[in-house]
């Protein structure tokens, strides 16, 4: 079971901007590459990079693959069905847990509770406080043009609106982090953390890794 410690970004609390954690989240990428259901063998190139200012996580996504599908523009649309990275978080081993979802957009969707069906949707208003920054260009893979696009977010805490904190800072979680596109010519199902279940499932909090934010 991989799991991680989240380092605390100084250069976030000095007016920064989001290209500046962009920049310094490009160094320390962690893959997003186990493809638990055989049937969906299709494996684009997915990593991530994580960092906190205590009041924000930032996560900055990497993506190399074949087809980008981006449709979904509203928040809370299934954006799943498109070119979609995703964390799911649960703190101090509580039975719910949160799902946080984005396109290649930076259209985001986010659920609470403790199972896959019937989840509390999170309020639109909440989303609005996430700023995010995108990159898309087309790249060479064996000399085959594929699509290379970032997506670098930043999501205050006030996000986790079922917890009350003040700072991320010292807290202990679990966590997994995800790629989809449900819709693609190519679907498939990426995890960080290996999940062992019979259909394609990302509700399985079990299989979070341990995540500690220094």
């Amino acid at each position: 079971m991989r799991s991680l410690q989240v380092p605390f970004l100084g250069i976030a609390n000095k007016g920064f901007t989001l290209h500046d954690v962009a920049l310094a989240l490009g160094g320390h990428d962690n893959p997003i590459d186990i493809a638990p259901w055989r049937e969906f063998e299709e494996k684009p190139a997915v990593s991530f990079s994580i960092a906190h200012n205590g009041s924000h996580l930032f996560i900055k996504y990497n993506v190399t693959e074949k087809e980008v599908l981006a449709r979904y523009r509203h928040i809370n649309d299934p954006v799943y069905k498109d070119s979609c990275v995703e964390f799911f978080i649960v703190f101090n081993d509580e039975p719910s847990y949160y799902n946080i979802e984005f396109n290649r957009l930076g259209t985001c969707l986010g659920r609470f509770g403790p199972e896959r069906e019937n989840r509390a949707e999170l309020p639109v208003e909440i989303w609005k406080k996430i700023k995010y920054e995108r990159t898309l260009r087309q790249v060479k893979v064996n000399h085959e043009p594929e699509i290379n696009w970032t997506l670098t977010v930043s999501v205050p805490v006030s996000v986790f609106c079922f917890h009350n904190f003040g700072s991320i800072q010292r807290q202990n979680c679990r966590m997994n982090f995800y790629k989809c596109g449900d819709d693609l010519s190519y679907p498939h199902y990426l995890a960080w953390n290996n999940i062992e279940w019979f259909e394609p499932n990302f509700h399985l909090p079990q299989f979070f890794g341990k995540v500690e934010f220094m």
